[in-house]
């Protein structure tokens, strides 16, 4: 097995905020390993590192959440996009940052006056990934990233590491078996409507409507209501039963990640059979096509 050469998570001295007059500087102290690419990453084993440099028309810099837009398709000259992106190369090391729950280290080029430098943002993770059609109407694949609370710099003791845990995170030994360290955190999250939920689950006597599996324990069955356009920004999906499906824990990831899809027909995308509809479930049309065309990605 070849060792891992990436290194995820916060770079030991180097704290958001900090500046860094030219990208070779940002190369030499590790905190982005490429000197013209705005994503760094290592195949099979994701995305290291971005810089936000202003140079894709689709990108939106919130601060604490960023859209961004992956590589490839764009004129080095106009700085548009004129051609479509495929979720390949660095842009599907993005999205196996989702997968495997690791960080990415955040770095904006910053102009002030006539001078242009770069400034350390901190970790943060990408929550989700689609493809839509960019201002210049080529399919462009989005990231959408949320900044993480700042961690205390435990790796200053000692070397960083090359191994990837869960959110890149890397802690000290533990001496003993003490309870692990927590932190407060204020989260701002969306309220669904339990009510759609409880009733796409009742319909459906909590089986997938995949695979038509039922989930029992002893505290009672057990199935996921997964919105078919996603509830949110920039997604702005309704909560209501047209919108929801009634999966197993499997096929919802499965389907949230674009691995299948569903045809207007039923008949299912990327994976054999049909869905399971009920007649008291009228599925909307138009959001089976958005993520058809914003999430499923058939797989060669």
């Amino acid at each position: 097995m070849a060792k891992s050469t990436a290194m995820f998570g916060p770079v030991p001295g180097i704290r958001p905020g900090h500046e860094f007059a030219s990208r070779l500087e940002l190369w030499g102290a590790g905190v982005h390993r490429q000197t013209q690419a705005g994503i760094s990453a290592r195949q099979g084993e994701g995305a290291e590192s971005i810089v936000l440099s202003g140079g894709y028309e689709d990108d939106e810099d919130l601060g604490d959440t960023i859209l961004y837009t992956g590589r490839g398709g764009r004129s080095a000259e106009s700085q548009q996009q004129i051609a479509d992106q495929t979720l390949t190369g660095a842009n599907a090391e993005l999205a196996r940052n989702v997968l495997l729950g690791l960080p990415v280290r955040v770095t904006r080029k910053v102009t002030e006056g006539s001078r242009s430098f770069y400034r350390y943002a901190g970790l943060y993770r990408i929550v989700r990934y689609w493809a839509e059609s960019g201002r210049s109407g080529h399919r462009v694949w989005r990231f959408q990233l949320e900044a993480l609370p700042e961690l205390a710099e435990s790796s200053a003791a000692g070397p960083a590491t090359s191994q990837p845990t869960p959110l890149g995170l890397v802690q000290a030994p533990a001496a003993g078996y003490g309870p692990a360290p927590r932190r407060a955190a204020s989260v701002l999250r969306l309220v669904r409507d339990t009510a759609v939920t409880r009733q796409v689950k009742t319909l459906y006597d909590y089986h997938c409507q995949v695979c038509q599996t039922r989930l029992s324990s002893p505290a009672g069955p057990y199935a996921e209501a997964a919105h078919v356009q996603p509830l949110g920004a920039p997604h702005h999906g309704p909560d209501v039963l047209a919108n929801v499906l009634c999966l197993c824990p499997n096929h919802h990831v499965l389907f949230d990640y674009g691995s299948f899809a569903v045809a207007d027909s039923g008949e299912l995308l990327g994976l054999p059979g049909r869905l399971l509809v009920a007649p008291r479930h009228p599925i909307g049309p138009e959001f089976l096509a958005y993520h058809r065309t914003r999430f499923y990605e058939p797989q060669l």
